[in-house]
């Protein structure tokens, strides 16, 4: 398959990005500054999303699944002035949803004239249970990824166009280890039945099933990968 993966210059995408190559599917990665072969694309900036897939359909021919891992987890305090606020509001919601938005977009014109396609929407356990009291702009644009997915998988399954999403927890990145070895870790781990949190890895494993295996039928599912620190 031929796959465009946002976000694959870390973290979840990284891992994803290499299960996808040693699963031998052709995959066009983005990171916001590009190198070493990902596509440069600031979500910041409106006009990126299309850029971006033109760049990637130029470089794949066609695509045939969309994954949209990029995002952002900047907390803003509910004191700070109006203006830090909205401008943290927009950011957010800019990067983590409008551009997940313009790209499914793009993903549902272009599958409609290929026979069909997967998107695979990476969004938050947030997105049910909330966030931080820092993090109320993260959890709504998680939530809202959440909803776009379904209303996707509803409204376009009869053209064999087919949604996913993935909700994990904390997950274990170059971002959250030097928290997870401090005393914050603690109280991550404590809230986590299984007793650890996940890997990328794993969260990884459960994009490329479904961006590549899972069966029709399961268009629609957000699949947790949290370690049951929520259930729904």
């Amino acid at each position: 398959m031929n796959i465009l993966l946002t976000g694959a210059s870390r973290g979840i995408g990284a891992a994803t990005l290499a299960a996808l190559e040693a699963s031998a599917h052709k995959v066009s990665g983005h990171s916001t500054k590009g190198g070493d072969g990902l596509i440069a694309a600031d979500f910041s900036d409106p006009a990126a999303p299309r850029a971006l897939w033109e760049a990637a359909v130029e470089k794949l021919g066609r695509i045939d699944v969309l994954i949209n891992n990029a995002g952002i987890f900047e907390g803003i305090d509910v004191d700070a002035s109006d203006d830090e606020w909205h401008d943290a509001w927009g950011r957010t919601l800019t990067i983590n949803l409008q551009a997940s938005a313009d790209l499914c977009r793009l993903a549902i014109q272009h599958f409609r004239t290929n026979g069909g396609g997967r998107i695979v929407n990476v969004a938050s356990r947030a997105a049910f249970r909330g966030d931080s009291p820092a993090h109320w702009h993260y959890a709504a644009s998680k939530a809202g990824m959440i909803g776009m997915t379904k209303s996707i998988a509803r409204g376009y399954a009869a053209e064999n166009i087919l949604a996913f999403a993935v909700a994990p927890g904390f997950t274990v990145s170059e971002m959250t280890e030097e928290y997870l070895t401090g005393r914050g870790g603690e109280k991550v781990l404590a809230d986590i039945p299984l007793g650890r949190v996940a890997t990328t890895v794993e969260v990884a494993e459960t994009i490329r099933w479904l961006a590549t295996e899972a069966p029709p039928s399961a268009t629609g599912t957000v699949i947790d990968v949290n370690g049951a620190s929520y259930v729904r």
